[in-house]
């Protein structure tokens, strides 16, 4: 799973929500010919990403490509269970990437069908915690 060498800060602030921001990064496919877009916020855990990628991958058969537009460098911080209020923050569990609205998750291309693509994207999309759409380059 996808989990970064080192961050700046163990334990970072969860951040404000920010349902009705845009993405104003990342929103076209850059590297493939289709893409996997989110249309509503969420955290994207490590093990979704993992989950997308190898629905994508084993929907193409291992031919074409697959880009992976986001990573994970947020540390998600998690209590025990059935401990008491108090005593500090809790441990880093997972380690997730705040989608907004408008990023590309997910690339495909590489000589692959339009239905291929599509089949594969829209196998990933089941995996993802949020509602999504599938883009093109052309």
């Amino acid at each position: 799973m996808l989990m970064p060498k080192k961050v700046k800060h163990r334990k970072w602030h969860k951040g404000r929500s920010r349902k009705r921001l845009v993405e104003t990064r990342g929103t076209t496919v850059a590297y493939g010919t289709y893409g996997i877009q989110a249309l509503e916020s969420a955290w994207l855990d490590s093990k979704q990403i993992e989950a997308g990628r190898r629905a994508i991958t084993r929907a193409l058969k291992r031919e074409g490509m697959v880009w992976i537009r986001v990573f994970p460098d947020k540390p998600i911080t998690k209590k025990a269970a059935e401990v008491g209020m108090g005593k500090g923050k809790g441990a880093v569990d997972h380690y997730a990437f705040p989608v907004r609205p408008g990023r590309v998750i997910f690339e495909v291309g590489g000589g692959i069908t339009e239905e291929h693509a599509r089949a594969a994207l829209r196998s990933a999309s089941f995996k993802m915690p949020f509602r999504t759409r599938i883009i093109s380059k052309v």
